[in-house]
């Protein structure tokens, strides 16, 4: 399952050994990890290859036994994905990665350092009173780059692939981004709100399901650190002007999934359609993104971010709240917003 659709799954669901060596953030609101005994055991052996020392089977059980190795196993195993002891092997003494393991080095002691506290925070400062982040945060080294989360009932993980590409800010970013996702899983809707949801017809609760991945935008608000900051900061030119280019399309995009939406409401499309059609909305950083990061924007600057929580907190208000929003700024703006549609606002009444 790839990284969108976990992401998704997370938004829809509502004692690390000093050996190893962790960061942590832990008060009453947080407890959060940076477990990093994976990716320190495989830079062990590829420090050892690189100047012809042997590798003993202690070096490879330092990694076998590791909280990172392990845990990855298990998700793994759980995608029903072949992860094998000798394959990995294979992957830590290939030629690529014994090319790799300086900049992997560099990298490992920048995101070392990363401020876990700061980056909870931010996730924190967009979440309900109340609300508390648990998780533990594994850099790791892997044969695929992907990064995802993992046990978000039960012992909330998440897996960051040790990119060279990454600075620390663009890790400390990433961090706040997918904390603010669990904290959000754990804390909304309220029990008075999921009720509600539960008695709506089953088209208009799966259409409000699929809303959810608004919170990517809510997320990506989240982890700038307020309404002000873009939310590429941090990032490459690259990513920042793709970023800018995708927003400009913003009322295009809310179209687009507003017929989406509409269509499930009205129960014209199968399950298999919805499911292509919803994480077509993804991509790099798609509608559910964009659209969902202007739309946390305008209700916070119109309104403040205690009604933009309570939004995200019970999606039925979303769609209504941007709209008035969007009204008053289209009074008194030469740029025009695109509003929802009356039926597809109603029906989430």
């Amino acid at each position: 399952m790839p990284f969108k659709t976990m992401k998704f799954l997370l938004i829809i669901s509502f004692v690390v050994c000093s050996t190893f060596g962790f960061a942590s953030a832990q008060t009453s609101a947080l407890n959060v990890r940076l477990v990093t005994d994976e990716a320190e055991a495989v830079l062990a052996i590829l420090a050892k290859r690189k100047v012809n020392q042997p590798i003993t089977d202690h070096d490879w059980q330092r990694v076998f036994q590791s909280e990172g190795y392990t845990r990855l196993k298990q998700r793994e195993a759980a995608m029903q994905r072949s992860f094998d002891d000798d394959d990995f092997k294979t992957f830590v003494l290939s030629e690529a990665l014994a090319e790799r393991a300086p900049a992997l080095e560099q990298t490992f002691e920048k995101w070392k350092r990363a401020d876990i506290t700061g980056a909870a925070r931010l996730a924190l400062n967009y979440l309900p009173a109340g609300a508390h982040i648990k998780a533990k945060i594994y850099p790791v080294i892997k044969p695929r780059d992907n990064s995802f989360v993992f046990d978000t009932r039960n012992d909330p993980a998440i897996f960051l692939y040790l990119d060279p590409n990454k600075s620390r800010e663009q890790f400390e970013n990433m961090l706040a981004h997918e904390l603010h996702h669990i904290g959000y899983a754990g804390s909304c809707p309220p029990k008075q709100v999921a009720e509600g949801l539960d008695k709506l017809p089953a088209n208009v609760k799966k259409a409000l399901t699929w809303s959810g991945a608004f919170g990517e935008g809510f997320a990506m608000l989240a982890a700038a650190g307020g309404p002000d900051v873009h939310p590429h900061a941090v990032s490459n030119q690259e990513d920042r002007t793709r970023w800018d280019k995708d927003v400009a399309n913003f009322n295009d995009d809310l179209k687009k999934v507003e017929k989406f939406l509409s269509e499930v409401v009205e129960g014209k499309l199968t399950d298999e359609q919805i499911q292509q059609a919803g994480f077509s909305f993804f991509g790099i950083q798609g509608p559910w993104y964009t659209v969902g990061w202007k739309m946390s924007v305008l209700i916070e600057k119109s309104y403040g971010r205690a009604k933009l929580i309570e939004c995200f907190c019970d999606q039925r208000k979303l769609f209504s709240t941007y709209n008035e929003a969007a009204e008053k700024h289209n009074r008194s703006s030469r740029e025009r917003l695109a509003l929802w549609s009356d039926s597809l606002v109603n029906s989430f009444r």
